[in-house]
């Protein structure tokens, strides 16, 4: 079970677009229903043409509201990024994929919507003004598709992108500690109270004892749905409606935690990893005092900097929060922090609960990076693992560390055979030695085999061979390298095998030994019915014995080569050659002099001028 999250500014068409995919309205409040706008978390679900499920979380667009906005966006496993075509980019819309960004949602699709209110040339600036906007964030990368939610036009392709971007995304882990982070609270009639909330960490099962912690209440499990459907166990990652038996309404709150009995202990002091957005205006302060948000919880928090005091906008630090109630996290947790009006920035939370550090300790820091990653190289190796091809670039500002470190560590890795360096312009790029094992066995096995399907082509086209490389833009380089390794031979556009060599049949040689026949006798009218199969065709092509000029005339290379010669020789002579004069300089049929005449223009060697042809 997967979970989908919106993000994106208000009246972009978030709460439309859902209800258009999954026929579910998620504005559930009659005040949203009145002002039209999404205030409170929404939620839908939609079945995939793979058949798996997945949650839906639409999140309210609006300023007043990103608090309500934080409170869905955790535990989400692909997020969709709403853009109106008539709009653009909004404040929302830079806000929202920031913290989508603080929070590390690598899963991400772009959706530009309204698509049916604008025209081509409109959609296309849209389109160009997002990709500049994600791209230096987790979302680099991540495809961007237009529909309509009114005319239902892109819906398809949406659903499919989401279907196959969810088939290579890892099931949450079970590590044997549930937290279903509440995020909304009421009553069913028959029922009694009735949480939901993303599931995520372990398992929760009808009948189980639970208890719901900060306030520490104790319960069972009385039933458990997903999707309107009964569960006799939720696994992680689902979207849980659970029923708790002997609780009231009124003694829970959004951000509290069903979890098995003393599975988690609330904190009030969180150690903190800080990263504080770029566009701010001003850095943030020693003691500032915030609104922390982690899971579905919120709570004011004072700040205290382990390393100066202030956070300049774009920079990152060791920070401890002290929280005005306790709240329930866990090493690793992702937090954000926010001022009244705007997000200010987020992060990981490095311990939970903590102990009051000082400040201004060069051990204190270097001990909470050993708890944090351990060694550099180990550091190193599982950010590849998770985003890999890497660039060294992106390690050293995604490990906030030294760049000669970084340095130091990819080249042990590279040395040990932990990792290899595709390099790329003179910079490293990285990926694990077993994501490099796997690239050479896909690639060997996919040349093996279209090799055995077309034995008479010289090679695989380089561009296929790097979509099934699954790279990116760094399908060329890996290559490049696989070329330099000796597993393929780069021949141009094309890559092979180093033992493939062309296999041809008895009767495939005798059918092109007597199409060229046919060329010599006829060098300047060559017959059309003798021209054999496009691999054969393609194989002469490429052995330059004969040129193709249109779909049914082929001429042998060197009438080709004489025939351009004596038309550009007569263009030189007399300013300009016609139809007429180019067929009889060669004594065949107007088929043919026209195809050789349009063939030199499309080669940019002639061009038409009336009834005439001159040089280009």
């Amino acid at each position: 079970m997967y979970v989908l999250g919106t993000a994106g500014h208000i009246d972009h068409g978030k709460s439309v677009l859902v209800q258009a995919l999954t026929g579910i309205d998620p504005d559930r409040l009659r005040e949203e229903k009145e002002r039209g706008m999404t205030i409170d978390l929404g939620f839908a679900w939609l079945k995939l043409p793979s058949g798996r499920e997945v949650g839906i979380v639409d999140v309210p667009g609006h300023e007043r509201f990103v608090r309500n906005m934080l409170a869905g966006v955790g535990g989400i496993d692909l997020a969709l990024l709403i853009v109106a075509a008539n709009e653009g980019i909004m404040p929302q819309t830079r806000e929202h994929l920031a913290i989508v960004d603080l929070l590390e949602i690598s899963n991400g699709i772009v959706v530009i919507t309204k698509k049916d209110l604008v025209d081509e040339e409109l959609l296309s600036l849209v389109r160009m003004e997002v990709e500049e906007l994600i791209n230096t964030t987790t979302l680099s990368g991540a495809p961007v598709v237009a529909v309509s939610a009114l005319t239902g036009e892109g819906l398809p392709e949406l659903v499919a992108m989401i279907d196959e971007m969810l088939s290579s995304t890892e099931p949450r882990r079970d590590l044997g500690r549930p937290r279903l982070a509440i995020d909304r609270v009421f009553t069913m009639a028959g029922s009694g109270t009735v949480v939901t909330g993303t599931l995520i960490d372990g398992s929760l099962s009808v009948g189980q004892e639970v208890e719901i912690v900060p306030p520490g209440l104790k319960s069972r499990l009385r039933g458990l749905q997903s999707h309107k459907t009964r569960l006799d166990t939720a696994t992680p990652g689902s979207r849980v409606a659970a029923n708790l038996v002997g609780i009231n309404t009124s003694q829970l709150q959004r951000g509290d935690v069903v979890t098995r009995p003393g599975g988690l202990t609330p904190a009030t002091l969180l150690t903190l990893n800080l990263q504080l957005l770029g566009y701010l205006r001003r850095p943030l302060k020693h003691g500032t005092t915030v609104s922390f948000h982690t899971g579905a919880a919120e709570a004011m928090a004072k700040v205290r900097l382990l390393e100066g005091d202030e956070l300049k906008p774009g920079q990152s630090t060791w920070a401890q929060v002290t929280l005005d109630r306790p709240t329930v996290a866990v090493n690793g947790d992702h937090f954000i922090i926010r001022s009244p009006m705007e997000t200010l920035g987020g992060g990981r939370i490095v311990e939970a609960p903590a102990k009051r550090l000082r400040r201004f300790r060069p051990d204190v820091i270097e001990n909470l990076k050993a708890k944090e990653t351990g060694t550099v190289e180990e550091m190193v190796l599982a950010l590849v693992a998770t985003k890999q091809p890497l660039a060294t670039s992106v390690l050293v500002s995604e490990l906030n560390l030294k760049a000669d470190e970084i340095k130091d560590a990819v080249g042990t890795l590279v040395e040990k055979g932990k990792a290899v360096d595709l390099g790329e312009k003179g910079r490293s790029l990285l990926v694990t030695a077993e994501k490099w094992e796997g690239l050479i066995r896909i690639t060997t096995t996919t040349l093996q085999e279209y090799h055995h399907k077309f034995p008479t082509r010289p090679g695989m086209p380089k561009l296929e061979m790097g979509s099934r490389l699954k790279l990116g833009a760094h399908a060329a380089t890996a290559i490049q390298k696989l070329a330099v390794q000796g597993v393929v031979v780069d021949e141009g556009m094309l890559v092979r095998l180093p033992a493939h060599q062309i296999q041809l049949t008895q009767a495939q040689r005798a059918k092109m030994d007597a199409f060229l026949r046919s060329l010599t006798g006829n060098p300047y009218a060559p017959p059309g019915d003798l021209i054999p199969e496009p691999d054969l065709l393609n194989l002469l092509i490429e052995q330059r014995q004969v040129v193709k000029i249109s779909n049914d005339v082929v001429f042998a290379a060197s009438a080709y080569d004489e025939m351009v010669a004596k038309v550009t020789a007569r263009i030189r002579a007399q300013g300009q050659v016609t139809l007429a004069e180019a067929r009889d300089m060669f004594q065949t049929s107007r088929k043919y002099a026209q195809a050789l005449l349009e063939h030199l223009d499309g080669k940019k060697i002639t061009r038409r001028v009336g009834d005439a042809r001159v040089l280009y």
